[in-house]
């Protein structure tokens, strides 16, 4: 079946003359000739932007959202592409609305109109997984059905199959490909797309997320409905909102678009170091903005997590970049394990000095970052500094909303309006705020502790196991160890009192 995928791909990309990109190098520009004359029975007459979306939709999903990711990325492609491409957000060609309905009434068991008082057969939006409808219930709330493409599980395996296969030789091929860890990004891709096609899944990461953002100024998600959500369909609240890639129209509507730019980057960093969840798919189909200035998010199946020791080492790269302390960022890229053990400090501080110095005071306008990240791929390569495969979604995330934010507003610094959420967060996190956040998080486990002290030490105490028959040394060096053990469950128990009092005191 790969082969056949394979096969499939070259077809389309022959089929929809996108060889003109490949071939666009002076080395092989040679070989157009013979090939346009070889395949002189296809079409290429449409422009070259159309020509790649149009094959982009015929190869599926993961290509899909390759052009999605590239729209957003006006500063890396040519404007006709990126206009072209950003048609690939929420305008992918829609299944056919009976098979919408055919997939409702099997999920539910029972006819369409006894489960929705009116259903639009024409959907509002389709993208690459997935189509949405709007209906409304039998009790009147206006609603948004979301429905899996017929037939996208197999179609998406094929394709990640094929790309496990690229990795592989990229791994054997490429001297470098063993560092990039290319088959442990694809198998995280994987995961993720995984979650994307089970849309229980989906809509638990939005009940998440709308718990983490409950009464928040700046991010609306919308409510999942649970008795009409199953695997293949979801109905979640209906949305009213402005899309966000319509400037114009948002500026018209009255919404502070330098506002809504910079809200758009605490949000962001709100969701990785507070929650460390984020939604890892923000291209501007699935970002919208309430008439009052809100962001709405939509679409929840691609989302990133990240552990403790990841923000924690994120957050320190992140200030000592802002505060532009590069020996600190090198240290905690050997801190961490990203870099070698044995990575000189001094070298790697003026590597990253001369990659980062000359974009910071600047706009977004003047920044491009696509440079910024070959110049940091290629440091990356002379260090040895591995991929971090979870951190992956992460980069990506941090591209569409750095996109976004060139679109929005592009004399937003983004260094400097991240920089002072990141500091007040950090001293959350360490020093005496952050000592007694974790005292008061702790607090109820040394509560449930604390009673079960006294009859653990009663039990050490009366535990008699020394064997009469040992040398005397032995005896007083283990009578030793005893009263130190003594010592530390008396400090325990002074320790799991004073929490008992902040824990009653918070109570209170």
């Amino acid at each position: 079946m790969r082969i056949f995928r394979l096969i499939t791909i070259i077809f389309v990309v022959l089929r929809f003359g996108l060889d003109e990109f490949l071939l666009a190098h002076e080395r092989v520009r040679w070989m157009r000739a013979p090939l346009n004359m070889l395949l002189f029975m296809r079409n290429t007459s449409k422009p070259r932007a159309v020509r790649l979306r149009l094959a982009l939709e015929n190869l599926g999903p993961i290509f899909v959202k390759f052009g999605q990711m590239l729209s957003t990325r006006r500063d890396l492609i040519p404007t006709d592409i990126a206009d072209e491409l950003a048609k690939l957000q929420d305008q992918v060609p829609p299944f056919p609305s009976t098979q919408a309905v055919a997939i409702l009434e099997t999920a539910y068991r029972k006819p369409l109109r006894e489960v929705f008082q009116s259903f639009e057969d024409t959907p509002v939006a389709s993208a690459s997984v997935a189509q949405v409808h709007f209906a409304v219930l039998p009790d009147g709330r206006e609603v948004a059905v979301k429905i899996l493409r017929p037939g996208i599980t197999n179609i998406i395996a094929h394709d990640i199959a094929l790309l496990k296969v690229a990795a592989d030789l990229i791994e054997w091929l490429w001297a470098d490909g063993r560092r990039l860890k290319p088959r442990e990004v694809i198998t995280e891709f994987e995961k993720h797309l995984e979650d994307e096609l089970d849309l229980m899944r989906e809509a638990a990461n939005a009940s998440l997320l709308r718990r983490n953002f409950a009464n928040s100024p700046l991010l609306l998600v919308p409510e999942m409905y649970w008795d009409y959500c199953s695997t293949q369909v979801i109905v979640m609240e209906r949305m009213y909102g402005i899309s966000i890639s319509q400037v114009d129209e948002l500026r018209n509507a009255g919404v502070d678009i330098p506002k809504l730019a910079r809200n758009g980057v605490e949000i962001f960093y709100t969701q990785v170091f507070r929650d460390g969840f984020f939604h890892a798919d923000m291209h501007p189909g699935n970002v919208q903005v309430a008439p009052n200035g809100q962001y709405i998010a939509l679409d929840f199946g691609i989302m990133g997590t990240l552990t403790n020791t990841d923000k924690h080492y994120l957050a320190q790269n992140f200030i000592a970049f802002f505060r532009r302390d590069y020996k600190r960022v090198a240290e905690v890229h050997i801190e961490s394990g990203w870099a070698p053990i044995d990575t000189r400090v001094d070298e790697l501080e003026t590597a990253i000095r001369a990659v980062c110095e000359p974009i910071f005071d600047k706009p977004l306008r003047e920044v491009s970052f696509g440079r910024v990240l070959l110049r940091l791929f290629q440091t990356s390569r002379r260090f040895g500094i591995e991929v971090q495969p979870q951190l992956v979604l992460l980069q990506k995330t941090l591209l569409n909303i750095e996109g976004l934010g060139l679109q929005l507003d592009p004399e937003l610094d983004l260094w400097k309006t991240a920089k002072p959420w990141l500091e007040r967060w950090m001293s959350e996190q360490v020093g005496w705020r952050g000592f007694l956040k974790s005292l008061r998080d702790e607090a109820p486990n040394y509560a449930t502790m604390l009673p079960q002290l006294p009859r653990l030490l009663h039990h050490y105490l009366t535990n008699d196991t020394v064997n009469h028959n040992e040398e005397l040394l032995h005896k007083i060096l283990k009578q030793h160890r005893r009263y130190n053990t003594l010592l530390t469950l008396i400090s325990l128990m002074i320790l799991g009192l004073i929490v008992f009092e902040v824990f009653i005191f918070n109570l209170r």
